[in-house]
C-alpha cells in the first residue's frame, strides 16, 4: 500500500513509518500538522492515511477536521485514526462511509492485528479499537441492546471491529454455524435487516449504535 502518515510526534512518526515499511508498505508522504497533511494526502492520492487526531494547529481535533475533508474529496480514501485517549465522538459519523479504522495509538504495537487492520481499513472496510466500541454499546435502559446476552454483546463488538463471521469464530473459538446463529439474533433483537455482506451489516450496526451513542 501507499501510505501517508499525519503525526506531529517525530519518534512516533518515524517508528511508525519504518513498522511499516519493513511490512512492504509504501510511505509516500509525512504530514506534522493538518494543513500540511491534506496537501500531501491529495498531491501523492495514497492508498490509505493514518491521521493523528490531535494535530497542530490547534491540537484539538484537527486531526479528525482534516480527515474530514480528505472523506469528501476522495471516499475511497482509506483513513485510519490514531488517538491517545478515548474518544468516541469521531468514529461512528466517518465509519459509516467505510473506508476507515479508529484506533488507539497502543494498538500500534500489537503489530500484526494494527496491520491487519489497516488491510480491511484499505479495503473499504472498518476497522474500530476494541474501546472505541465497548464505549458505544453499553446498554442504557429501554435500549434494545440490553436483550443481548453476554455472548451477544461480544459478537457484537467485534462485528463493529470489523470481524468477518469466520475472525468472530476464531477469536471467540466458537464455530462458524454458532456465530452466524448468534449474528441472526443479535439482528433480530436490534430490528435490524441482515446482510449477506460483512461490511453492510457492520455499517448497519454501526449506524444503530450512532442513534443511540453517549456522543
Amino acid at each position: 500500500m501507499r501510505i501517508v502518515i499525519g503525526e506531529d510526534s517525530v519518534l512516533f512518526r518515524e517508528g511508525l513509518a519504518h513498522l511499516l515499511t519493513d511490512a512492504g508498505h509504501a510511505i509516500v508522504g509525512k504530514a506534522d500538522d493538518a494543513p500540511t497533511l491534506i496537501s500531501k494526502v491529495l498531491e501523492e492520492k495514497p492508498d490509505l492515511a493514518i491521521i493523528d487526531i490531535r494535530m497542530p494547529p490547534d491540537r484539538t481535533d484537527d486531526g479528525a477536521r482534516a480527515a474530514r475533508t480528505l472523506r469528501e474529496a476522495d471516499p475511497r480514501l482509506g483513513i485510519v485514526l490514531l488517538s491517545q485517549h478515548l474518544e468516541t465522538r469521531h468514529s461512528v459519523e466517518l465509519v459509516t462511509h467505510g473506508y476507515f479504522g479508529y484506533l488507539l495509538k497502543d494498538r500500534v504495537f500489537d503489530v500484526e492485528d494494527f496491520l491487519d487492520a489497516l488491510r480491511r481499513v484499505a479495503a473499504g472496510g472498518s476497522a474500530l479499537d476494541p474501546e472505541v466500541v465497548a464505549g458505544l454499546i453499553i446498554p442504557r435502559r429501554n435500549d434494545p441492546l440490553s436483550a443481548l446476552t453476554p455472548r451477544e454483546r461480544e459478537v457484537l463488538a467485534l462485528m463493529a471491529e470489523g470481524r468477518t463471521n469466520f475472525g468472530i469464530a476464531r477469536r471467540l473459538w466458537l464455530t462458524d454455524r454458532t456465530v452466524e446463529t448468534h449474528v441472526s439474533s443479535i439482528m433480530a433483537k436490534l430490528g435490524l435487516v441482515d446482510s449477506n455482506e460483512d461490511h453492510r451489516r457492520v455499517l448497519a450496526v454501526l449506524a444503530w449504535l450512532g442513534q443511540h451513542s453517549p456522543g
